[in-house]
């Protein structure tokens, strides 16, 4: 699988080295030389300096060979023109960084559909730590239809009970339970013990009624 990244900053660096460690063929792009030299010194892929917004570096990094393209530099007006010019090699895949969440209209409207903002992840991240700080592990999955949640029986209520009186319902499935530190999934006739550690599906908008159940 072949990856181009336009950007060696800090988002580009860490994505090429998490893509690296999987095996993906990777090549970066970077505008700025010293940055580009400084780059060129921690990936082991090949790092080209020059411009993801010039045709003639794209045809130099055989964009139309590429699975994914991949723009993570901080300036949107940059990410979204490499994006329109890559569109003509026809590669498959294109994804783009947005640093101001008021620009992923523009992306959206030229066809790039895979537009991610770090700025919006971080602040929803830092919404769900105030909201849910009970919660030890949480991951978004969808568009946000739905969270996986990892979470402590303590409501005495439901204690006793089997899984299959309280799982599932119209909002959560417990999908997993952990006994001396092994993951297991939990069979009808089991019983609910204290202090046991389960995760949770759970679907958008209930996760206060979840905790309610589950939890004092």
């Amino acid at each position: 699988m072949y990856v181009i990244i336009m950007g060696g900053g800090r988002v580009g660096l860490a994505l090429a080295n998490l893509l690296i460690d999987e095996g993906y063929d990777i090549t970066l792009i970077e505008s700025d030389e010293s940055l580009c030299s400084e780059v060129a010194g921690e990936l082991d892929a090949l790092v080209i300096c020059g411009n993801g917004t010039n045709s003639k570096v794209l045809e130099e990094v055989n964009a139309e060979d590429a699975d994914y393209f991949i723009a993570t530099t901080g300036n949107d007006e940059a990410n979204l023109l490499s994006c329109i010019l890559v569109r003509k090699f026809d590669v498959p895949h294109i994804i783009a960084r947005v640093s101001n969440p008021d620009h992923e209209e523009a992306f959206k409207e030229i066809g790039i559909e895979k537009v991610i903002s770090p700025e919006r992840a971080a602040a929803a991240h830092l919404q769900r730590l105030v909201t849910r700080p009970n919660v030890a592990e949480l991951t978004t999955i969808g568009q946000g239809d739905a969270e996986i949640l990892e979470m402590t029986i303590t409501n005495d209520k439901i204690v006793g009970k089997r899984y299959k009186d309280i799982s599932p319902t119209k909002e959560y499935i417990i999908i997993s339970t952990f006994e001396n530190g092994k993951l297991e999934i939990p069979q009808p006739d089991k019983t609910v013990t204290r202090g046991e550690k389960v995760t949770v599906l759970v679907k958008r908008g209930n996760f206060k009624k979840v905790s309610k159940k589950l939890e004092k």
